[in-house]
């Protein structure tokens, strides 16, 4: 099988997240079974345009902001260019509406749809540009096949009114070897608690700081680690500031991995008060960590944390609620142990390998069921 794929980004992207995580560990396994994949994605000043990354041949086109016009282009030529078997779109930022540019079967993941969560994270224009983009997906995309990660996001496209038959659900999975429990990265002392992922507005680490500030109004050492980047950093720095806890918020940065890894370790839970995710993958790499999560009651999050078994659901956009679970925690390092251990069973029945076996077999039958209907 040849496979045109296309994402915004790659892994390699230095704006790279969780939706790219997920794309590229499904197939790299697709490559490893002995299938070709193709994959455009836009590029970023001093990125080479042409790289083999994983096993996928990477083409870089324009940049992220200019990636809408040009991105289509280049599916254009790379389809007069090759003859492919299946055309596959990543849909986490704007639709391309890749249907309408070839009669080949087309296999749309879905991590999210951002819906009215774009109006929380970007100036109105914008937001509307984005919400207007996704409405017309059930009907231009009518004909495709749709790869949902989790259960909401399904709920949410059959809403859209995507048929339920032309969806299926794939969980993403994790890598229980690498995020594992190790004794020699034990918890820190304090009731430390980590955010990891993209500072973006929707995110809700804004809603963290603030709990934080609550939570340390009973004199605890509370502290919260933030790692990650992007263009909301400054304003979090001031609402910390404001908040008066500039010197328990540590702004981390890029981390590597590995540095990753031990944070995970280390937190007494992670965070994310985020108004919508599709899953919500670091929370499932805290949990192979032997690590629960507290986080918002908002779609795709309430699948990757199962509550009061791997950590905790509390309303959106509630400091006092985030609080209050911060502070139980906090006060039952037993409770961080239980809801860690059931964190951990959780992640290891979450497997990377079947979900690539999940997502080569929808491959297959979309390409089966588009030769059959022409034939017809």
């Amino acid at each position: 099988m040849r496979i045109l794929a296309v994402n915004w980004l790659d892994l390699d992207n230095p704006q790279a997240g969780g939706a790219e995580v997920h794309f590229f560990e499904i197939f790299r396994r697709i490559v490893d079974a002995g299938h070709e994949v193709d994959l455009i994605a836009s590029g970023w000043r001093g990125a080479p345009r042409r790289v083999r990354l994983r096993g996928l041949a990477v083409r870089r086109v324009a940049g992220r902001h200019s990636f809408t016009l040009r991105g289509r282009a280049a599916v254009r030529a790379a389809l007069r260019a090759t003859r492919y078997d299946v055309v596959v779109e990543d849909v986490n930022k704007l639709p391309l509406y890749l249907p309408t540019l070839t009669r080949l079967p087309t296999y749309v993941i879905v991590p999210h749809l951002f819906g009215t969560t774009a109006f929380a994270e970007a100036p109105w224009p914008l937001a509307a540009i984005v919400w207007v983009a996704e409405r017309p997906v059930p009907w231009l995309y009518r004909s495709a096949a749709f790869h949902a990660i989790s259960d909401s996001t399904r709920d949410d496209l059959v809403s859209r009114g995507v048929p339920p038959d032309r969806i299926r659900v794939v969980y993403p999975g994790v890598d229980s070897r690498w995020y594992c429990p190790d004794a020699a990265d034990g918890r820190a002392r304090d009731p430390t608690f980590l955010y990891v992922g993209r500072l973006k507005r929707y995110k809700g680490v804004a809603t963290a700081v603030h709990a934080l500030a609550l939570a340390r109004r009973n004199g605890k050492a509370f502290r919260l680690l933030v790692a990650g980047q992007g263009d909301d950093r400054a304003r979090l720095e001031r609402v910390a500031a404001t908040a008066g806890v500039r010197d328990a918020v540590q702004f981390l940065g890029f981390v590597s991995d590995e540095e990753k890894r031990t944070l995970m370790r280390r937190a007494w839970a992670v965070v994310l008060p985020s108004a919508k995710e599709g899953w919500g993958i670091t929370n499932i790499e805290a949990a192979a960590c032997g690590t629960p999560a507290i986080v918002s009651d908002s779609p795709g999050l309430r699948e990757s944390v199962r509550h009061e078994q791997s950590g905790l659901l509390v309303p959106h956009a509630n400091p006092a609620a985030l609080a209050a679970a911060m502070t139980r925690l906090a006060e039952s390092p037993d409770l961080v142990g239980r809801f860690g251990r059931g964190a951990r069973a959780f992640a290891e029945t979450l497997s990377w390998d079947d979900a690539a076996h999940l997502t080569l077999a929808h491959l297959e039958d979309t390409i089966h069921d588009a030769r059959r209907n022409r034939k017809e």
